[in-house]
């Protein structure tokens, strides 16, 4: 494992783990568990987002891609740290928000951001339990024209079939950068 990897995944385990033995961690499915995953402390953090930037940058810079986004509010700190490290490493990647509602005035489109039709995309989530917001992203992706190719996640939580899930309705590949057995050791 690299260096950053090897830190990224220290930073991921002392920020955004939680662990209870009660299983007090209610989870976007309704069940309850005893360790909940909040990858904003670690996306949201400077050296976090620094690693989670180039970690994406790595995954996505061969693909010929030309943005990365995703549902509001967890793939946003991910898309802007790639976007960064990307112009850093001399590429063009541009960020994209897909919106959680639709506005009603202006330009009403899902997409957020400075992407045009028929742009190439990968769809970028931060935890995976259902994989149900990943997929709104990539319908409401779709909708507005973007060309999917495909989605990184930088956690899978590995439970509920949220992966898999999603790799029913991903047109290109569905990767995750970190899976919670990695980090938990099993």
């Amino acid at each position: 494992m690299s260096e950053e990897r090897e830190r990224l995944k220290r930073i991921i385990l002392e920020r955004s783990f939680q662990w209870s033995d009660t299983a007090e961690f209610r989870l976007a499915s309704g069940n309850w568990s005893h360790f909940y995953f909040n990858c904003k402390k670690t996306t949201m953090d400077p050296e976090g987002a620094h690693l989670v930037g180039r970690a994406i940058f790595q995954a996505v810079r061969d693909r010929g891609i030309d943005g990365v986004g995703g549902l509001t509010l967890g793939a946003d700190p991910m898309a802007a740290a790639a976007m960064h490290a990307a112009w850093d490493g001399g590429h063009r990647i541009k960020q994209f928000v897909v919106r959680k509602q639709l506005k009603d005035h202006g330009s009403i489109r899902w997409i957020e951001g400075n992407m045009e039709p028929g742009d190439r995309v990968i769809i970028l989530e931060d935890v995976v339990t259902t994989g149900g917001s990943t997929i709104k992203a990539l319908e409401r992706a779709r909708e507005d024209g973007l060309d999917v190719r495909g989605v990184l996640i930088l956690l899978d939580r590995e439970e509920e079939g949220g992966t898999e899930l999603i790799r029913q309705h991903s047109p290109g590949p569905v990767e995750a950068l970190f899976t919670r057995s990695e980090l938990m050791g099993g």
